[in-house]
């Protein structure tokens, strides 16, 4: 007797031979829709992206914009506001700096990150000095917690940008009135001169076709017979320029100190902290100047850094531990280099190390000995494991 006729005998053998092939016919693979999903994922928040410079835009002096493309597949959405964070080799340090796109979302063809020359900056000046259409750089997904929130951020929303500080700022502006957005919106560009405003005629072009964009420029360092409206953002500035005050969002994105001293401002005219949002660009110029550093630590001294198992490099004092890293050939993975995003953490081992006031390290990494390595400074001799 044959196999097939044994089955035949077993009672409910005919009906589960009719499950089989009504599965087979109408049916979904469980495998593959898992496939199709990790699939869609990856194409939307992509571990990794090689993007290819497809144009270079001169803006005014030391700013550029360089307008990136991917060729293997699509650019994952983003949120006006958000950055990426791009890896690039100079001279055989490996290291990566976060750039928020200045371009619109509602466009998906490109992103746009624009940069402005810094002195002594390591990355900004390579992009603006050594960059050419055709180059390729490595960038982590769009990232960031600096955007619009449609839920709780209203419909009025005042944005204080300085420098280059204004990039993320003009990307929720582009897609705000690309949209035909009916959001009140009034921004204030503080800059040093006039020569540096970056973006002045497409803002000035925004401000005459929508009635509810204001568009107020701040020179910081006037030079003789400078006209409008000079000198830095104070309390009383903010409230001749502004009604409501306190009724309004706010998007504060620029230098570390001028960003510190206008949400000063603000708290002290009323505003609810929830009603600030904040995006620091840049750290402070010398750490050793903040209060609680240790005062017997001077500037310019080294210690070493010992990574278990692995590297052992003398690092400057007053320098991040994640620039250290870099420049030793270490590699940690990061993003924002702000101390929130948490992917540069590395466990300390021995040793003390200074942390950047309003670095974000969760309570689970104080409890067991974790540091964001891009936010942590050592004073003295410290190890540490990745």
């Amino acid at each position: 007797m044959t196999d097939e006729k044994i089955l035949k005998q077993i009672d409910g053998y005919a009906e589960v031979q009719r499950d089989i092939l009504s599965s087979r016919k109408y049916g979904s693979d469980k495998v593959q829709q898992s496939q199709v999903a990790s699939q869609l994922v990856q194409r939307l928040h992509p571990d990794r992206m090689v993007l290819r410079v497809s144009r270079i835009i001169d803006e005014v002096e030391s700013v550029k914009t360089f307008r990136l493309v991917r060729d293997e597949c699509h650019l994952p959405p983003f949120e006006a506001g958000q950055y990426i964070n791009l890896s690039v080799n100079i001279d055989g340090v490996l290291t990566s700096r976060p750039y928020s796109m200045s371009s619109a979302p509602s466009q998906t063809a490109y992103y746009d990150i624009t940069v402005k020359r810094t002195d002594g900056g390591f990355v900004s000046n390579y992009l603006l000095d050594e960059l050419k259409p055709g180059d390729v750089l490595g960038s982590t997904a769009p990232a960031g917690a600096f955007h619009y929130n449609p839920l709780f951020h209203g419909d009025d929303l005042v944005m204080l940008g300085g420098g280059a500080g204004i990039t993320p700022l003009m990307s929720m502006i582009r897609h705000f009135f690309s949209l035909g957005s009916d959001k009140k919106i009034h921004l204030v560009y503080i800059c040093r001169t006039p020569e540096e405003l970056i973006f002045k005629k497409e803002l000035e072009g925004i401000e005459a076709e929508f009635g509810n964009f204001t568009f107020t420029v701040v020179i910081s360092r006037p030079r003789e017979g400078c006209q409008g409206i000079t000198g830095h953002i104070t309390a009383e500035l903010l409230s001749s320029l502004l009604q409501g005050v306190t009724n309004r969002t706010y998007y504060l994105c620029g230098p570390t100190g001028m960003c510190d001293a206008a949400r000063r401002d603000l708290l002290n005219l009323g505003v609810r902290p929830g009603k600030i949002r904040q995006e620091n660009f840049g750290e402070s110029k010398d750490v050793t100047t903040q209060a609680g550093w240790p005062t017997e630590i001077s500037k310019g001294s080294t210690v070493t850094v010992k990574v278990s198992g692995g590297a052992v490099f003398d690092a400057p004092v007053g320098e991040p531990l994640l620039n250290s890293l870099d420049r030793a050939g270490v590699s940690v993975p990061s993003s924002c280099h702000s101390g929130e995003c948490s992917l540069c953490r590395v466990k300390l081992v021995r040793g003390d190390v200074f942390h950047l006031p309003g670095s974000k390290e969760r309570a689970s990494d104080k409890q067991y000995g974790y540091i964001h390595s891009c936010s942590s400074y050592p004073t003295g001799d410290i190890e540490i494991e990745i």
